[in-house]
């Protein structure tokens, strides 16, 4: 109990949710500073991740976008503010009871990290628990004695300005910025920038570069997506809340399962292999039509078929599936890469430069022609040959489809929906995609009209997109602009609307601009 006057239920509220955000903000300065500290925001939101109910990561790509992760974690330290207030509440007559009550808490969080993350370090879990909890229950008994009323019950206040209760409020919201603030550096020193991580080892020439781009791949339209998407653009979707830190040094990649000679590298002796480039477009099945959740890069990396060759696949081996560092899981049909009609990688570079952390460093995979949900792991520790029976990647009991093509979409990037343009000739373009088909011919259709043949950016192969471009007439007014794809083999993009579960979005970009 505190000693003294007892604070109201809003005051001592308020320091209890003050108190928890002190200790949110030590934990997230810690995680920062130390390798092997978890930011227990992260680890709590990638608990809740994994435990979604079917459809909940498209709701939340829908509302959100890229910025999922950021709202999520957001989420997460509302929640225990919240949690702290009500402590705050019980440690007005039971402060013991409230100091137990973070005690668990934080205890639960370091439980959650050292079980499910592997880059965790048990000792430094239960160190920074002490820490936020220590912090809580001094800044919350610091709080409280602010808290208390000046006078007794019943008796008249002077004619004054309450300081007491000013400098409550202002220390209390002053330890909530503060805390704000840590935390925000503490996210800052976790988080790896966008550049080339710092590795020992350099990337070694590809045995087989990619060809130069050529001439007529860009077609130079200003404000068109580029054909090559710089790295720091290039779209994240993972369910990881902060940028794993892989160690280099420990880190393996194995390959096992139903092969006759079960494998293991590190990473130096993955880039002794013999590497490839290939320019490949990849997507995310979460992508809304019209939605910029796809992107074009210069892949390098060995080839998974040499790999599984070199591993022996054994007869009725039917999916190959890829897994992550903390049990992430993928799967594709073994038939996909084992053919000569297309190179799938075991990616160490991102045009040009050494893997970048958030997408995927020390190792990924990329399959052309398949959804990242069915192919695309960050953070690759192992590559499993299984039966297609067998097993159920992460994403499948969820409701998403087993088999994840990328489907044939067009985009519109100009004009932008909703914008105003001169009357008379307009530039329509935006770009098509139909990995690893390729695309033959893209179509626009103003007002309902004919459909107009788009201008087509040279193809740099049939894995990846091509832009396009139309100059149509346009009189004054509101129009409605629609594009339509035809790819490789000649199959038109469908017009049907679909949403994007369970297997791809599925219709034609269509946008409204006007004419003036």
């Amino acid at each position: 109990m505190i000693n003294g006057p007892i604070p109201s239920r809003g005051r001592a509220a308020l320091a209890g949710a003050a108190a928890g955000a002190a200790a949110i903000g030590v934990n997230e300065l810690l995680a920062g500073l130390f390798s092997g500290a978890p930011s227990f925001v992260a680890e709590i939101g990638g608990l809740v991740i994994d435990l979604q109910p079917p459809g909940a990561k498209q709701f939340v790509v829908d509302l959100f976008g890229t910025a999922d992760k950021a709202v999520f974690s957001l989420l997460i330290v509302a929640v225990a503010v919240i949690g702290s207030a009500v402590l705050g509440v019980v440690a007005r007559n039971r402060f013991e009871l409230a100091t137990v009550g973070f005690i668990v808490a934080g205890l639960a969080a370091a439980g959650v990290a050292i079980l499910l993350d592997p880059l965790v370090s048990p000792l430094l879990a239960l160190l920074s628990a002490a820490a936020s909890v220590a912090t809580a229950s001094l800044v919350l008994r610091w709080l409280l004695g602010l808290a208390a009323p000046s006078a007794a019950p019943g008796v008249a206040a002077a004619e004054m300005p309450d300081w007491s209760r000013r400098r409550f409020l202002g220390t209390s919201l002053g330890v909530v910025a503060g805390a704000a603030m840590i935390g925000v550096v503490g996210r800052f020193l976790g988080e790896p920038g966008s550049g080339t991580p710092a590795v020992a080892t350099p990337l070694p020439k590809p045995v087989s570069p990619a060809p130069a781009l050529p001439t007529g791949a860009d077609l130079g339209v200003s404000g068109l997506s580029p054909i090559v998407t710089p790295n720091p653009d290039f779209y994240r979707i993972d369910t990881s809340l902060l940028t794993p830190q892989l160690d280099v040094a420990s880190w393996r990649l194995t390959v096992a399962g139903m092969v006759d000679r079960p494998l293991q590298f590190t990473y130096d002796q993955l880039l002794a292999l013999p590497l490839y480039e290939q320019y490949v477009t990849i997507a995310c099945v979460s992508n809304e039509v019209g939605g910029n959740l796809v992107g074009n890069a210069r892949w390098t990396g060995a080839r998974l078929r040499d790999v599984l060759d070199q591993a022996g696949v054994q007869a009725g081996a039917s999916q190959v599936v890829g897994r992550a560092y903390d049990g992430w899981t993928c799967g594709f049909p073994t038939d996909w890469v084992m053919t000569d009609e297309r190179e799938a990688l075991i990616v160490v570079g991102m045009n040009g430069e050494t893997l970048p952390p958030e997408h995927g460093f020390p190792a990924r995979l990329i399959v052309p022609g398949l959804y990242g949900y069915v192919s695309a792991t960050k953070w690759l520790t192992q590559i499993e040959v299984t039966t297609w029976d067998a097993f159920d990647a992460y994403w499948i009991p969820l409701g998403w489809a087993k088999e994840g093509p990328i489907l044939t979409q067009s985009r519109i990037d100009l004009p932008r929906p909703g914008s105003t343009i001169p009357a008379g000739e307009a530039t329509i373009a935006g770009v098509a995609w139909a990995p690893d088909r390729g695309v033959s011919q893209v179509e626009i259709q103003v007002d309902g009209g004919a459909w107009q043949s788009a201008e087509l950016s040279t193809e740099i192969s049939n894995a990846t997109w091509v832009q396009w471009r139309v100059q149509a007439s346009v009189a004054t007014g509101s129009h409605q602009v629609r594009v339509r794809a035809t790819d490789g083999s000649g199959a038109l993009q469908e017009e049907r609307v679909t949403p994007p579960p369970p297997d791809g979005a599925r219709g034609y970009h269509t946008i409204t601009v006007s004419a003036a």
